[in-house]
């Protein structure tokens, strides 16, 4: 190549860099709208007061936007967290409450019920769930719903598409707080690692090694997240687009531990949520950089957001709240949530949170808290200490709670006065607890009623056989190799599943 050829191909591609960071730069005419979800993750941050962590990125990022301190998820498992935030409806609702349903079956939403990516394709947004970022970090681009659709939900799962297709609205999904890979390696990718010593472990785990060495992890995880995350606004401002777009940080559901996943409590509800605005498009009122905002805010409330903030109009029927700009809708004063079929194990429990208490209600009480369900003896080395220590005799206290055969029918918790929700006050006779429990008994079964929860409706029998067949192929293996390790039985190895 002569060396007028290589001057010529430079210019171009010093022309085309250009015209590209040009075209980033130049404002939408409506801002982009970027989603990063951690998997498994409750607000276990520094900013959010948790020791033994140290997460600058979500840090600066709440000093740059507005921090939430209430914000739950309406189920405490990914498809069913999912299924909500994407359709801003709750799970039970739309016949999306069991976990990993309607797989093979074609079930599709309801009429009128739609995803957030096809109503903002509608208002002319370019859509992605990003697996390619650069060369260095992926993601996972994470879907994970109880139905099936017949239109495209995403235009890309590439990063690179976003600069040229604004406005977008794009998800990026971690797994690093997700038991597997990322978590066991988690340590491996920070400075310095949380010291299980010093980390402040719920009442109701046994102060035990084991348990500090796996808080220790997750907490890991937290911030080798963290790291990612920064990786991520980096690239948002590399690619010149960090001035045109709304961010949204948030977890798909609670932490990935015994009574957490899979448990409408605050530990399998409760979530960050940190928001930071487009410098180049109006903040809404109230919306001030660095404060922290303690409304009660539902996951499927930044769906029914986002979707004013694209200049869509909220649906009748969505059960999202608008919480930001000039549409904002009154504030929640009840948060609701539940499960229900969680991989093999049924069940059913439904709760309402505020501000004071929590009540839930448990439609199987004739079952034990930790009924078989083979991920998490599996994956859970907290759980299987517990199973340990009860069949020795040594387990007291709040865990031994959750080795009982049976459970309440309802309890009640006075989070103000005891946020690890650990002392049932359901049959106390002091008048305002009693008060509480009838006023959060009858609003649930509003609620219920309202929004006619299909929990109701039994799934056909062979579904949850078939998962149970299928966990055993994956997981019993292992999980008798982990009891034969501890010198105990394992306690379902005579069950009928």
């Amino acid at each position: 190549m002569s060396m007028l050829q290589t001057i010529t191909l430079s210019i171009a591609l010093l022309a085309t860099v250009f015209s590209t960071q040009l075209l980033a730069r130049q404002r939408p005419d409506k801002p982009n709208i970027l989603w990063i979800i951690g998997e498994d993750l409750g607000p276990e941050f520094s900013c959010y007061g948790t020791t033994q962590v140290v997460t600058p990125v979500i840090d600066n990022l709440a000093k740059q936007g507005v921090r939430y301190a209430n914000a739950f998820t309406v189920t405490p498992v990914c498809s069913t967290s999912r299924s909500s935030f994407m359709t801003g409806m709750y799970a039970m609702a739309i016949g999306a409450h069991h976990h990993r349903s309607h797989r093979r079956d074609g079930y599709q939403l309801p009429n009128g019920v739609r995803l957030i990516s096809h109503r903002l394709k509608d208002l002319g947004y370019f859509t992605a769930n990003i697996r390619h970022v650069n060369k260095k970090l992926k993601g996972t681009a994470k879907n994970d719903w109880n139905f099936n659709l017949k239109q495209k939900p995403w235009d890309s799962d590439k990063w690179s598409d976003l600069k040229t297709n604004q406005p977008f609205f794009a998800q990026v999904n971690f797994p690093e707080t997700h038991r597997g890979r990322a978590w066991d390696n988690a340590h491996k990718s920070i400075k310095k690692a949380a010291d299980p010593k010093k980390v402040v472990i719920p009442p109701y785990y046994p102060d035990h090694p084991v348990t500090r060495k796996t808080w220790a992890q997750y907490l890991n995880t937290v911030m080798s997240l963290d790291k990612k995350v920064g990786i991520v606004l980096n690239q948002l401002k590399r690619d010149g687009l960090d001035d045109n777009t709304i961010v949204f940080f948030f977890g798909d559901h609670g932490r990935a531990m015994p009574r957490g996943k899979q448990w409408p409590y605050d530990s399998g509800l409760h979530v960050p949520l940190v928001i930071r605005w487009a410098k180049n498009f109006p903040k809404p009122k109230n919306f001030k950089p660095g404060s922290v905002d303690n409304r009660l805010i539902a996951s499927i409330d930044w769906t029914a957001t986002t979707l004013d903030i694209a200049g869509g109009r909220k649906p009748k029927q969505m059960q999202g709240r608008i919480f930001l700009g000039p549409n904002a809708e009154r504030q929640r004063i009840y948060l609701f949530a539940g499960r229900d079929r969680g991989d093999e194990t049924v069940d059913r429990i439904r709760t309402v949170r505020t501000k004071k208490y929590r009540y839930i209600r448990n439609y199987y009480p004739d079952r034990p808290f930790l009924q078989l369900n083979r991920y998490k003896e599996a994956s859970y080395p907290i759980l299987r200490l517990m199973r340990k220590l009860h069949a020795e005799g040594k387990l007291t206290g709040p865990p031994a709670k959750l080795l009982a055969s049976t459970r309440p029918a309802e309890e009640l918790y006075d989070i103000t006065t005891d946020p690890w929700e650990i002392n049932n006050l359901a049959t106390s006779q002091k008048p305002e607890h009693k008060e509480a429990l009838i006023h959060l008994r009858d609003t649930l079964n509003r609620w219920v009623e309202r929004i006619k929860d299909t929990g109701a409706q039994l799934e056909h029998p062979d579904i949850p056989k078939q998962w149970d067949r299928l966990m055993q192929r994956l997981y019993d293996k292992k999980i008798t190799n982990f009891y034969k390790e501890l010198g105990i039985k394992y306690p379902f190895e005579n069950s009928p599943h």
